[in-house]
């Protein structure tokens, strides 16, 4: 009996699914019992708590216009002194108390805040909800990174002024440096300005987990308090996500409930070491990881651009969900920027869109690249079926055409194809060439070549010439590997024929060829 081909698999921990797949999903359902229960209790306590909020707004408003009488956001901006600073550590952060109150917010605060002399930066996470704003009431007004556009919201955007905001600018192509060089001035300012609040995470999650931490609040390398925050109800009426209720909704869910519980905790400020003031990535990982060991959360490598891609999968027909890819890792381990994801999203999408849950069976790969099933395209399934449950996810499509299907897709492979085809050798392949080739190589004596011919055929000439097969291979990049796996599996063919039984491949040899596995440097 044939010995047969054993080929390894070797994957990368550090690639493998993360332990929360989709952190952007709120996924609360509600019985028939809660919601005639929120029904009953929101006749009374709706109409009770918008009075007494528009009377707290009321007050709030004339006191915010008081304290920025005349205080200039733009230009040489100082930090508020005297009477200014006193009204907003005192009546803003009263009126600001009460005006949660009467939401029906119950605040539990543990640990003790430290000064901005001794740690400027606050970190708070996990950011899941608008009525996180709550932590900047508690830890007295510290300064926040704020659009340039909340400024003009009405009544709110006197509130925003008095925590003089580190103004953030879409316009401005200069922004995101003007906004580092301002929270690294406040941080070092030696107390002078109030604390910097930031949520590092950028967007809002359901709270299983701790996701990618921008660099911005830990590029000044000063110590770091983190703050987390936490919703221990029976009822999740407050998580705000990408895919969930609407903002509507939970305000209204919230404000039927008798009250709701946040827990906001401050944790011993954290002191970077030399090598963390170097690397603000390093320093905003070691802050996260002590955030989610408090919190006793796992930490993932997702991040805002994977919501741009849960948008985009949306758009494209897909499952929303498809889209995540923990775009901080695959752009790092394979150095691939977010437009080139996004490219391949609608490459994923031409396969999948008939699919059901958005992941590829062979089948549906298969008539893709217009092909029967047969051992070579089973063979490179296989190299991107990541964790074998016979499916391709985008996750996998993503890390399985940029490791093993674009190093395939050299100048040399392609011209190597090129000659195989070309069986005249007039640098032209013929129809009747292109189809002899694929019905040897695929064992299938009824294939009908002529879509996949006359999509290479650019110019429709009858004939396909170097440049065609070259641009076709550069937009479809499975094509040249599952020439070479085919290659692979004649030479295998040609060395067991000469040597029957005594040569099998396998993953544990020092030679093992890199076409074969997903393997790359960590």
């Amino acid at each position: 009996m044939p010995s047969q081909r054993v080929f390894a698999l070797p994957r990368q921990q550090s690639l493998l699914l993360p332990a929360v797949i989709n952190p952007f999903v709120q996924d609360t359902k509600l019985s028939k019992a809660t919601i005639i229960k929120c029904f009953l209790q929101g006749i009374v306590l709706v109409p009770l708590r918008a009075i007494l909020i528009s009377l707290v707004l009321m007050v709030t408003w004339p006191v915010a216009v008081i304290i920025t009488f005349k205080h200039p956001l733009k230009g040489a901006v100082a930090p508020m002194t005297g009477w200014r600073r006193l009204m907003c550590q005192s009546v803003m952060a009263a009126l600001g108390r009460a005006y949660y109150f009467c939401m029906g917010f119950r605040v539990v605060v543990k640990g003790k805040q430290v000064g901005s002399g001794e740690a400027p930066i606050l970190a708070v996470a996990p950011h899941s909800t608008f009525f996180d704003g709550i932590v900047c009431i508690v830890a007295g007004l510290p300064s926040t990174v704020s659009r340039v556009e909340n400024l003009a919201t009405p009544i709110f955007g006197r509130f925003v002024r008095c925590l003089q905001p580190v103004l953030v600018s879409r316009k401005d192509p200069d922004s995101r440096k003007n906004t580092i060089q301002e929270i690294v001035g406040r941080a070092k300012s030696g107390g002078r300005w109030p604390q910097v609040l930031i949520f590092p995470e950028g967007t809002c999650t359901n709270r299983s987990c701790l996701i990618t931490f921008k660099q911005g609040a830990f590029i000044p390398g000063v110590p770091v308090q983190p703050v987390i925050l936490r919703y221990p109800n029976k009822i999740d009426t407050v998580t705000w996500t990408w895919q969930g209720f609407s903002s509507r909704t939970l305000l209204l869910l919230t404000l039927c409930q008798l009250y709701t519980t946040v827990e906001i905790e401050f944790l011993p400020p954290h002191i970077p070491t030399e090598e963390e003031k170097k690397s603000p990535a390093l320093l905003a990982s070691k802050v996260r990881d002590i955030m989610a060991k408090a919190l006793g959360v796992p930490v993932t490598d997702h991040t805002y651009e994977d919501c741009r891609l849960m948008i985009s999968a949306g758009e494209l027909t897909l499952p929303m969900e498809a889209g995540l890819v923990e775009f901080t890792k695959i752009s790092r381990k394979l150095n691939i920027k977010w437009d080139n994801v996004r490219k391949e999203l609608d490459g994923f999408a031409a396969m999948a869109s008939s699919c059901k849950g958005g992941r590829i069976t062979i089948k549906e790969f298969a008539s893709f690249l217009k092909l029967p099933v047969n051992p070579a395209l089973e063979e490179l399934f296989a190299l991107f079926d990541r964790n074998g449950d016979g499916t391709i996810d985008f996750r996998e499509y993503v890390i399985g055409v940029t490791i093993l299907c674009r190093p395939a897709n050299t100048e040399e492979v392609l011209r190597m194809a090129f000659r195989l085809f070309d069986i005249d050798e007039d640098e032209k392949i013929t129809r009747e060439e292109f189809t002899a080739l694929l019905r040897s190589a695929l064992g299938v004596s009824d294939l009908n070549m002529a879509k996949l011919f006359k999509e290479i055929d650019a110019d429709g000439s009858g004939f396909i010439t170097f440049s065609e097969f070259q641009a076709f291979a550069m937009t479809h990049p499975e094509y040249a590997k599952l020439f070479t796996t085919y290659l692979e599996l004649q030479r295998y063919q040609a060395i067991q024929e000469a040597t029957p039984g005594e040569l099998q491949l396998s993953g544990s040899g020092e030679n093992q060829e890199d076409s074969t596995s997903d393997k790359k440097e960590d």
